[in-house]
């Protein structure tokens, strides 16, 4: 027998044997392997077993018949999700895997595609669906409620219908569960839990068959619609199966999920649980028990009891039926129950490799498994295999103001350019061992543990991150509460490995005091010769294997290795001068009235040596040079963006428009949305969004807001508070010292603060000459077809861009249609956690409100001081229209690809940042009043709501 059991569970097809042999099987099972016994299931879950199927070869299985073409059984190897859907295809892989399922069988999407073709519904569907251009919940209804009356009343095929009565007939007819299996289901990080239809306690053949229509017809639910739609998926190619199953009639059930999905942590199990039939759960008509478990121990944390007063059952003549009965203090499962729950969510999350969501139920005291599917709401977490301990991992993205995916590229230049930090210290790291940057969702994160531990990096982390990015300094702190990181001594390796490096730094930041001035011409000196040493290596190149060589030769030793020593000491410096300048209007403001604490921001208003700034003037300059020409004003104000952009890459704008426009892009054209990543689009390829810009720009009447103007009343206003500061510090202590000192303080801050934007500008430019000699590569390979276009380069890593230069086959254009897919699947990601755990624990908030606070007023962190009233405009990109002079802008976060419509804009207000990130920065040049670190900003203020931004308090007010 236990030759036979091993034969068979390679098989293909099922085998049903009558109940004769039951107790003879049970006990030859007991001296089979695991793995001659995963095939194996229960027929009749909560009855005494009629049978057992188990999977057999298709020879045993006899010649294929029209059931087997259309309803399968649930243990029937190598289907697909096209042939039965997500869910269907989930109960399979359970089922084959020995896993306690209820048996049954599939009608396969072949039915479904039948009977719409039949019905005459495939035109009247492509046609609903082509008609709807907006999504109102009420239009959706009606359509979805013409479309399933439609189904309802056509008649199903005989061969289907005969085909669904014979396999449930092989069933004995029992009382089942029938649920519909669509075929867009299970798809990366989407849920679909809830569109489409279930039955239950579904009883006899005439019922069965009119609920498989139902099933059908639930495809096209309003929901279901509405869904598909948000995630853009094709509303003409989905299809649906339908999955047959003995009704489990439970004592108890409820849901598992193999994860916390509060919390996000792995380590935590969670279980709601209630009396009768889990719908009443499902449909949030119950309050159940629910249960917390530590998965790595099995121990139970949290124990909350429902009131339960809802039970929902089957009733002997089909349906179900609630009842309402008195709250029920005792619980539903025992804590044996509970534990076994645990070990059954443990052992599907480890088949499947991910956690779950998982329907159970109890009958009789048997443990049945009723779906699992990926808990798609988890954030994943970055794979450090090397790392026992719990990790922390702060988002790059959010530091940055990028909150969208990266490019594969875009990661490993990311993984390089931090293995150059590391060699910095000493480190010989590359981007394939490095242990600072990781990728999670297609995202990247930096590991902080060590820093955590250390107590220079927690004096970092304590002084630095809160003017980064407030909302992650917050969650930090709580964590560094916790033992496992109690502070741990700096290695003699690492204190050696830096000391020459922290040597350099000190040496340069003493020079920037001294001599603040001369310490920026040598710098800036030192960066253009640098980029024309770049400009040089890649003019050399010609081949793609020698552009990769040059991508890892700059990751390593052209971007950090360089750019830390010469720009982190002048920007240290200038900053550090403008926190002892805040000290010292602190102490003012006890004294003096007339000085405020942030009184010290207005400094850092229009500083020079500052390349964002450059660059905005530049553009209102531009904007200047078209209004002075009435043909090309007249063309700007007239036609939309995209037409002029496209004219100018025709080069045919008017002659000087042209020229000039040509020159702003030659300097900074290499910039571009979440241009950190060197895969994306960038203004030269893209100008539309600059031309958005200059339409913008030649709207602003107002001559007081003239960018220009502004730039000098800033600068203007910035010398006057140096004055009132030092006259306030004269005439407070006594002392025309402390007046002297303030002065000191502030030339550094105007002449070193405005670097801040200097490393991230080089960055770019530098990865902007090799963006370009790639993608001649990228050229090439499309012209001999082995790309479809030339940026399909930035979809691959640098393993496989080396694979492929040495001219390995591959199927390059599949692999890269498959990234982009993934791309487009995580830009639909929402929220975005600032801080990960490597237990999976996430942490999304920005700064916490105040308890009891007003539910009109939003809190962040003032990054730029001043209040402004306007009408808000919500955007996510900065390429969207809609941006009008004195608007308020509400966005997720910004790069410096946002900073030219800050001319226009009134306030700003961001979801990420604080007082160092690119947007606050320019925002105070600029004197517009800024908020950052405003949880879910973009979601509880509406385009067209009026508010009032605060900068100094960090508060916005809705006004109506």
């Amino acid at each position: 027998m236990p030759e036979l059991l091993t034969f068979l569970a390679a098989g293909m097809d099922c085998l049903i044997l009558p109940s004769w042999p039951y107790k003879t099987l049970s006990l030859t099972l007991m001296f089979c392997t695991p793995i001659q016994m995963r095939h194996c299931y229960p027929v009749d879950p909560g009855r005494p077993p009629k049978g057992i199927i188990i999977p057999v070869p298709s020879s045993a299985a006899g010649p294929p018949d029209k059931l087997s073409s259309i309803c399968l059984p649930l243990a029937t190897q190598s289907l697909t999700l096209s042939r039965v859907g997500g869910k269907g295809l989930n109960l399979t892989k359970l089922a084959l895997a020995g896993f306690p399922v209820p048996a049954g069988f599939i009608v396969a999407t072949e039915s479904y595609e039948v009977f719409v073709e039949r019905a005459g519904l495939s035109a009247l569907l492509a046609a609903e669906m082509a008609a709807v251009d907006n999504f109102d919940p009420a239009v959706l209804a009606a359509l979805s409620d013409s479309i399933r009356r439609r189904f309802q009343a056509s008649e199903t095929p005989s061969e289907i219908s005969e085909q669904i009565v014979a396999a449930y007939g092989t069933m004995g007819r029992p009382p089942v569960a029938v649920r519909s299996s669509a075929t867009a289901e299970d798809l990366p990080g989407m849920s679909f839990a809830g569109q489409q239809d279930t039955f239950l306690n579904v009883i006899g053949d005439e019922a069965l068959l009119r609920t498989v229509v139902n099933c059908w017809s639930s495809l096209w639910t309003a929901r279901a619609i509405a869904y598909r739609a948000r995630y853009g998926i094709d509303q003409s190619n989905v299809s649906l199966a339908v999955v047959v199953q003995e009704m489990v009639q439970s004592d108890t059930s409820g849901v598992l999920f193999t994860a916390n999905p509060l919390s996000g942590r792995r380590t935590e199990t969670v279980i709601d649980a209630t009396f009768g039939l889990g719908e009443a759960l499902v449909s949030g008509h119950v309050e159940p028990d629910h249960f917390v478990v530590d998965s790595d121990t099995d121990r139970i944390i949290l124990r909350e009891l429902g009131a339960k007063s809802t039970t929902i059952k089957g009733q002997a003549a089909g349906d179900v039926t609630t009842e309402s009965t008195d709250p029920r203090r005792e619980q539903a499962i025992t804590d044996e129950q509970v534990i076994r729950l645990t070990e059954l969510g443990r052992k599907v999350a480890e088949y499947y490799g991910d956690p779950q969501d998982i329907e159970w139920a109890f009958l009789d005291g048997k443990l049945y498994l009723l779906q699992s599917r990926p808990i798609t709401s988890l954030f994943p977490v970055p794979h450090s295999p090397q790392d026992k301990d719990r990790q922390v991992y702060i988002s790059l993205g959010a530091i940055q103001g990028v909150l969208g995916p990266f490019t594969p590229l875009g990661l490993d230049m990311l993984r390089g350019m931090f293995a150059g930090i590391a060699q910095i210290f000493a480190n010989d790291a590359t981007l394939y061992d490095q242990e600072l940057l990781y990728s999670a969702a297609e995202r990247p994160w930096i590991k902080v543990t060590g820093a955590l531990k250390s107590p220079i990096g927690r004096l970092i982390f304590r002084r630095v991150l809160p003017m980064v990015e407030p909302g992650a300094a917050q969650s930090i702190r709580d964590i560094v509460a916790e033992p496992q990181f109690q502070r741990a001594a700096v290695s003699r390796r690492f204190i050696a490995g830096a000391a020459p490096f922290l040597l350099r730094v000190l040496r340069s930041a003493r020079r920037a005091f001294l001599d603040p001035k001369a310490h920026v011409h040598t710098v800036q000196a030192d960066i253009e010769e640098h980029i024309a040493s770049v400009m040089e290596r890649a003019d050399k190149t010609s081949t793609l294997a020698q552009r990769v060589e040059l991508l890892e030769w700059l990751s390593y030793n052209a971007q950090f290795p360089f750019l830390l020593p010469r720009l982190i000491p002048p920007i240290a410096v200038g900053y550090a001068s403008l926190g002892l300048l805040s000290k010292i209007a602190s102490l003012l403001s006890l004294s003096d009235p007339e000085i405020r604490p942030e009184t010290a921001l207005e400094i850092t208003r229009s500083l020079p040596n500052n390349v964002t700034t450059e660059m905005d003037l530049q553009l209102w300059r531009l904007a200047g040079r078209i209004r002075d020409d009435s043909a090309a004003s007249d063309s700007f104000h007239a036609e939309d963006a995209e037409t002029i952009a496209s004219n100018f890459q025709a080069g045919t704008l008017a002659p000087t428009i042209q020229m000039a426009l040509e020159e702003f892009l030659n300097r900074y054209g290499m910039r571009g949305v979440a241009e950190l990543d060197i895969g994306r689009v960038r203004w030269r390829d893209q100008p539309v969004s600059i031309v958005r810009s200059l339409q913008s720009y030649l709207s602003i009447e107002d001559e007081s807001r003239a960018p220009d103007r502004v730039f000098e009343k800033g600068k203007d206003d910035a010398l006057k508070t140096i004055d009132r500061l030092a006259d306030s510090s004269t005439r407070v202590w006594g002392t025309p010292l402390a007046g002297r000192l303030v002065r000191l303080l502030a030339k550094r801050v105007r002449l070193l603060a405005g670097l801040r934007e200097s490393p991230k500008f080089t960055m770019v430019r530098i990865s902007g000459i090799l963006r370009n000699a790639l993608l001649d590569s990228g050229q090439e390979l499309k012209d001999c077809g082995v790309l479809e276009q030339p940026d399909d380069l930035f979809y691959m890593t640098v393993r496989e861009l080396k694979t492929l230069a040495m001219g390995a086959p591959g199927d390059w254009k599949r692999l890269v249609r498959a990234r982009r897919q993934v791309e487009r699947n995580e830009s639909r990601r929402q929220p975005i956690p600032r801080l990960l755990l490597s237990d999976g624990a996430a942490f999304y908030a920005g700064i916490t409100p105040e308890a009891g606070a007003n539910a009109n007023i939003l809190s962040g962190s003032g990054v730029s001081p001043g209040t402004a009233e306007g009408t808000v405009q919500v955007l996510f990109n900065p390429l969207e229209a809609g941006l009008e002079p004195g608007d308020i802008l509400v966005c997720p976060g910004t790069d410096p690809s946002w900073t030219p419509l800050f001319l226009a804009a009134g306030g700003l207000v961001m979801e990420v940042g604080g007082m160092m990130t690119h947007g606050s920065v320019v925002a105070r040049e600029y004197g517009i009043p800024a908020v950052a670190g405003v949880d879910q900003a973009t979601e509880r203020l509406q385009t067209g709501q009026r508010v009032r931004v605060d900068g100094s308090s960090g508060t916005i007010e809705i006004l109506d």
